[in-house]
């Protein structure tokens, strides 16, 4: 699962490859905009939105339209120079391909691809709570939404997007370490939610803007996180092995000593 700082560095990729630029072309491989050309609309901007990318573009006629995708798992963005080989994955996962005078830029596996008028973006991200790395970010809302559902497990209030928009998978294992928090404890019972909200914040901001996250200050490899994806290794810590629980593309990682069960 994809993490909030992935798809807003993604984001910036597309921006500084694109923006202010006028389209030469578009190749749209999903059969809903199978028939859109977008040559001669220009990309005003690319940006983010907890884990969805927003391409807003206008046309020749003042048109505003937002390019709207969701990486999911698997989805990737890559912008290339004209006639350069597009290596990232195989041919056959493109989804979009929107040409450049300078960059051409290559959706791979993408997810909810829409072109939908800029005044309507707020019909496909508008349930989505505040964005970690966002200038909307609110941390007391943010904090409001968690406590909103005292009963769900505090592993799941936080990859809903709808509380806080922008935690997957490894930083939801990585903040219930740190903040000694077992993860299938209910919100309600969590001691202190605006730690584990502030926390979860400085730990996307920081590794926002590079592409190797950490979580224990450390760049270097397998190094760089205290429980995620280090399945029956030591506890950084205490040296207990460290669990790993899987339901689905929802992965958990946590040490039973320094996150016990409550009794």
């Amino acid at each position: 699962m994809p993490e909030g700082d992935t798809v807003w560095n993604t984001a910036r990729v597309l921006h500084r490859a694109l923006a202010g630029a006028r389209l030469t072309g578009s190749d749209f491989r999903v059969p809903q905009l199978a028939a859109v050309d977008l040559a001669g609309w220009t990309v005003r901007e690319s940006a983010s939105r907890g884990k969805h990318l927003l391409l807003r573009l206008v046309g020749p006629d003042d048109e505003r339209r937002t390019l709207h995708s969701h990486l999911r798992m698997e989805g990737a963005w890559r912008a290339y120079a004209p006639g350069e080989r597009w290596t990232a994955r195989p041919a056959h996962l493109i989804r979009v391909v929107l040409h450049g005078p300078d960059a051409v830029a290559v959706g791979y596996h993408l997810h909810e691809v829409a072109l939908v008028p800029t005044a309507e973006e707020e019909n496909l991200v508008g349930s989505l709570g505040p964005d970690l790395l966002g200038a909307d970010w609110d941390p007391a809302e943010a904090v409001r939404r968690l406590a909103a559902g005292p009963e769900v497990t505090v592993a799941e209030a936080l990859l809903d997007q709808r509380n806080l928009a922008g935690v997957g998978n490894l930083y939801k294992c990585e903040v219930l370490f740190l903040r000694g928090v077992w993860p299938w404890t209910p919100v309600g019972a969590v001691a202190d939610l605006p730690g584990l909200v502030g926390l979860a914040h400085r730990l996307l901001a920081a590794n926002r803007g590079r592409w190797t996250q950490s979580t224990t200050g450390s760049l270097h490899r397998g190094q760089t996180s205290w429980v995620y994806g280090r399945r029956a290794q030591p506890c950084r810590r205490c040296g207990t092995a460290i669990a790993k629980r899987e339901l689905g593309e929802r992965v958990t990682y946590w040490c039973p000593v320094c996150q016990p069960e409550p009794t």
